[in-house]
């Protein structure tokens, strides 16, 4: 009937108007940028390993609770039977792509896969690392810090093709160098790198830790020391380290590692560790051995 259309019309129009009022009244502000929902939170500094929300704001985690309202944030990312953790940090890499042979894509390879921060370990030397910074470091996303390999050459010399490392040549090892290049980047670089294997360092690879040592007290900053297959014994390398230094690819299945030939740890490497040395797997290919990690382990 006509009185039936015109309350239709009145109902149309009515609800139409209450649509465009809500449409026009201004909105409460979102309390976050990103709310990651769902996720199993894993933080070590906090003790965490459960099911999570996580709201973010700017550059900040908000807050971490249960069942943050979605509402509250701008932006939502279901994370639901994923893992949510913070940025994984690795001190030993080599993103010198295109210069040092080992190096590799940082970006691809380090915070595409949830690498946020990472040290190149000694990739650049003093005559390189202004490469480094420029090409690498200050482009990338990848949050990169350097040790300085206190050959100026860095890692320059050695691949598969050509087996022969940086400091066969003593002449390569320059303190002075090495301290000046440090002083001028000191917000980048953390630390001293020397490999001593002998086909990088040849017979005089005490000789070559004593430069190296003296750039990095100068600068007061930790060495960093890759052993394995090295002229002189280990023992003789750990009387040259200090609280704080480390040593890398501790646990390879080569000669001149960690454990004797009964495969017991070595008394040497304890009395290191014991006086603040610490030694990083820096694994890699060809750099680890399960088999002396496991004996090494078992006898904590």
């Amino acid at each position: 009937t006509r009185r039936e259309l015109l309350s239709g019309l009145v109902c149309t129009l009515a609800a139409g108007w209450q649509d465009l009022l809500r449409a026009q009244a201004p909105r409460t502000p979102a309390r976050y940028d990103l709310l990651i929902r769902g996720g199993r939170v894993i933080d070590p500094a906090q003790g965490l390993a459960v099911d999570r929300d996580v709201a973010i704001t700017g550059r900040r985690i908000a807050r971490v609770a249960a069942a943050i309202p979605a509402t509250e944030a701008r932006q939502v990312l279901q994370a639901r039977g994923k893992i949510v953790t913070p940025g994984l940090i690795d001190i030993h890499v080599h993103v010198y792509d295109g210069v040092a042979p080992l190096g590799i894509p940082a970006d691809p390879n380090c915070i595409a896969k949830g690498v946020t921060t990472v040290v190149d370990a000694g990739s650049a030397g003093a005559h390189t690392f202004p490469g480094l910074r420029k090409y690498v470091i200050n482009v990338v996303d990848t949050r990169v810090y350097a040790l300085l390999n206190i050959s100026v050459v860095g890692q320059s010399t050695l691949s598969n093709d050509n087996p022969h490392g940086e400091l066969l040549d003593l002449r390569y090892a320059n303190p002075k160098l090495a301290i000046k290049t440090i002083e001028q980047n000191r917000d980048v670089i953390l630390g001293v790198k020397i490999r001593l294997s002998r086909n990088i360092a040849g017979e005089h690879d005490l000789k070559a830790l004593a430069l190296a040592r003296e750039a990095a007290d100068a600068v007061r900053l930790p060495l960093m020391v890759h052993i394995a297959r090295t002229q002189s014994p280990l023992r003789d390398i750990l009387a040259m380290l200090k609280k704080g230094d480390i040593v890398t690819h501790s646990f390879h299945g080569h000669d001149g590692g960690i454990l004797d030939s009964n495969g017991r740890v070595l008394p040497e490497v304890r009395a290191a560790v014991g006086r603040g040395v610490n030694l990083d797997i820096g694994h890699g290919q060809g750099s680890f051995s399960f088999d002396t990690a496991e004996k090494a382990l078992k006898q904590e």
